[in-house]
C-alpha cells in the first residue's frame, strides 16, 4: 500500500478516536447536569411537602380548646395538661401494672388427708408513693390442724409500670402442721412477678421465702395465678408448698380478690 494512504487511515483514524472522546464527554456532562437537576428538584419537593405538614399538624398558639368551664372542672386530665404537660412515658414506666387486692378464699390441704380450709389476706398494699408495699394473709383448715399467718414487706427494685418486677421480701411469719412442726420468726426471701397485661387483668406471682425460726426454719414456695373477670373483680388460683427438713406439706387455693 502507498505511504500516502497510509498516512490518510492514520488521520483518519485519529480523527474518529478524539470525536468519540469528545462525544463520550459530552454525554456524561448532560447526564451529570440532569442528574443534579432531579435531585434539587427532589429536595424542593420534601421540603415545601415538610412546611406544608407543619404548618397543616401545627396550630396558631392563640388557639384555645373552646370547652366550658364546667368540663374543664370535671376533668383531672384536661386541668393537669393546662398546669403542665404531663411526662406520659414516665407516667407509664411507674405507673404501678399491678393494683391492691383484698382476696379470700378456699384451701384444700392435699398433704392433710385433704382436709379443708380457708384463707384471707390483702396483697400489694402500697406505702406512700414509693415502689414499696404490704401484704399480709392468714391461712387454716376448718379443724385447726394446719394454721399459718404473717406480714411482708416486698420493694420492687424495677419501674412499677413494667411487665417483669423482682423485690426482696422481709416480713414475719408463723407456720404450725399439728405435732409434725410449729415455727415463727423472721420471713425472708424474694418474690418475681410477671404482668403480661396492665392495671391488674392477669398477673402470675412467684414468692420464695425462709422462716428462721428457733429450732428449725420452714421453706415456703408459693406460684400464684390472678385474672380479671370485671374491671374490680379477679379470680386467682395459688400452690403453696411448706417444707422443712423432715416433713412437707401443700396447700391448692381457689380466691375472690377485689382491686383497690
Amino acid at each position: 500500500m502507498p505511504m500516502r494512504y497510509q498516512n490518510f487511515g492514520v488521520v483518519g483514524l485519529a480523527l474518529a478516536l478524539v470525536l468519540g472522546v469528545n462525544q463520550l464527554v459530552f454525554a456524561q456532562a448532560s447526564f451529570a447536569q440532569a442528574s443534579f437537576a432531579q435531585a434539587s428538584f427532589a429536595q424542593a419537593s420534601t421540603e415545601a411537602s415538610t412546611e406544608v405538614s407543619t404548618e397543616a399538624a401545627t396550630p396558631e398558639s392563640n388557639d384555645s380548646l373552646n370547652l366550658t368551664p364546667e368540663v374543664i372542672e370535671q376533668s383531672p386530665v384536661l386541668q393537669r395538661w393546662q398546669e403542665a404537660v404531663p411526662n406520659v412515658r414516665a407516667d407509664i414506666q411507674n405507673d404501678p401494672s399491678f393494683k391492691t387486692r383484698i382476696y379470700a378464699g378456699y384451701s384444700a390441704f392435699p398433704s392433710t388427708e385433704g382436709k379443708g380450709g380457708f384463707a384471707v389476706g390483702v396483697e400489694d398494699w402500697f406505702v406512700g408513693d414509693l415502689p414499696l408495699t404490704v401484704s399480709a394473709d392468714y391461712q387454716q383448715t376448718f379443724d385447726g390442724d394446719r394454721l399459718a399467718y404473717g406480714a411482708d414487706t416486698h420493694y420492687y427494685a424495677l419501674p412499677l409500670g413494667g411487665y417483669f418486677n423482682v423485690a426482696p421480701t422481709l416480713g414475719y411469719r408463723y407456720a404450725k402442721a399439728t405435732d409434725d412442726y410449729e415455727v415463727n420468726g423472721a420471713n425472708i426471701g424474694v418474690r418475681l412477678r410477671l404482668v403480661p397485661s396492665r392495671t391488674g387483668a392477669a398477673d402470675l406471682t412467684l414468692d420464695q421465702s425462709w422462716i428462721v425460726g428457733d429450732s428449725e426454719g420452714v421453706s415456703v414456695t408459693q406460684l400464684n395465678f390472678g385474672y380479671a373477670v370485671t374491671q374490680n373483680l379477679r379470680v386467682s388460683t395459688d400452690l403453696e408448698w411448706q417444707r422443712t427438713a423432715d416433713e412437707g406439706d401443700s396447700r391448692v387455693g381457689i380466691n375472690l380478690e377485689w382491686s383497690l
